[in-house]
């Protein structure tokens, strides 16, 4: 059964981070691009961030340039977003999700939904003003 869980998530005041983590299990994690969404709340799900499967690219929406960044531990199956300098603006539900990428596709192409068959349940980031 293919699984991601997100943890990492909370409150945090202007300013400060947090960092996103996504566990997953069930695939052949090291054949997969990652990427990582948001949704708030009544607005549409947007794109965050995408690392391609070896980990060598990464794209980042222009929203969080400088101050997200997106990594990952094929060794421990997980998906990080390290996210600073926190916004009241970010504030929303983070979802991780994962595409399979049989070639080595770069993380641009990972930088829509649509690429992406597997999600995760998500985790509340909330940031106080």
């Amino acid at each position: 059964q293919v699984q991601l869980v997100e943890s990492g998530g909370g409150l945090v005041q202007a300013g400060g981070s947090l960092r996103l983590s996504c566990a997953a299990s069930g695939l052949p994690f090291s054949t997969y691009a990652l990427g990582w969404f948001r949704q708030a709340a009544g607005k549409e799900r947007e794109f965050v961030a995408a690392i391609s499967r070896s980990g060598t690219s990464t794209d980042v929406a222009d929203s969080v340039k400088g101050r997200f960044t997106i990594s990952r531990d094929n060794a421990e199956n997980t998906v990080y977003l390290q996210m600073n300098n926190l916004k009241p603006e970010d504030t929303a539900v983070y979802y991780c999700a994962a595409g399979s990428s049989p070639t080595s596709l770069s993380a641009r192409y990972f930088s829509t939904g649509d690429r992406y068959a597997t999600w995760g349940q998500g985790t509340q980031v909330t940031v106080s003003s």
